[in-house]
């Protein structure tokens, strides 16, 4: 065989801890902090923000993402994918509030698996002290979701009957929708607890581990806001994605 044309494993992840844009009352975009991708021949590599400051939009006291990429000692035919990225000590508008907020996926690809897909979980990811307004937000993640879906097929199909239950799910064009989020309690006033999305009156629209999917690729983005009134927004916080692909 031409060498070139050898079958090899293409690694995949990347990561970062906080993006977006204030655009009222004022324009302040916010380039994607502590951001970090694995080279395809795998690896690894870690970067950390401390201390970011915007005066009243937004703050916090560390970011960090870490990537890897390698092939078990005991076991070449195994190809295995992580990257994690953490949020620590963030405040927004004084209104959000987190101790952590950390997105971490794992993946496994075996050589001649008959799937030809890496299975990918969540299992780390998690919110450590999540207020909103001063209220406690305590989010159940369903980590059992991705342990038992090891393809795409199987997490469309789990999926599908999400809506029905107030969940996000949205299949098309080869891509889903979804989210890890399995309940939330807090005694915030007037929250719908069942959905993963929180509608908050005079703030904005918070989106709580929601799960990008295609065939053997997953993305999760532990916190996205539309900020609508009295500030304008568009923010990410601790987003992490993972894939792989032997080729040819």
């Amino acid at each position: 065989m031409n060498p070139a044309q050898e079958s090899r494993f293409f690694y995949h992840a990347e990561g970062h801890a906080f993006s977006g844009r204030f655009h009222r009352p004022v324009c302040v975009p916010i380039e994607a902090l502590a951001s970090i991708s694995l080279p395809t021949i795998g690896g690894h590599a870690h970067t950390r923000v401390d201390n970011f400051h915007i005066p009243r939009l937004v703050t916090f006291k560390a970011a960090y993402s870490h990537v890897t990429g390698s092939q078990p000692n005991e076991d070449e035919d195994t190809y295995c994918t992580q990257v994690t990225t953490t949020i620590e000590g963030v405040r927004i508008l004084d209104f959000l509030t987190a101790d952590r907020i950390v997105a971490r996926l794992t993946s496994e690809r075996k050589r001649g698996d008959k799937n030809k897909e890496s299975h990918i979980l969540a299992l780390g990811s998690t919110y450590e002290n999540l207020r909103l307004g001063g209220y406690e937000v305590k989010v159940i993640l369903r980590h059992d979701l991705f342990l038992r879906c090891k393809t795409y097929a199987d997490l469309a199909k789990e999926v599908a009957s999400d809506e029905k239950s107030g969940r996000i799910a949205h299949t098309s064009g080869g891509a889903t929708l979804c989210s890890l989020v399995e309940r939330i309690e807090t005694d915030f006033p007037g929250l719908d607890k069942t959905k993963h999305v929180l509608d908050i009156p005079h703030f904005g629209i918070i989106s709580l581990a929601e799960i990008y999917a295609e065939p053997s690729r997953r993305v999760i983005t532990m916190l996205g806001l539309k900020l609508g009134s009295p500030d304008g927004a568009t923010l990410v916080a601790a987003q992490a994605s993972s894939n792989g692909q032997t080729w040819p």
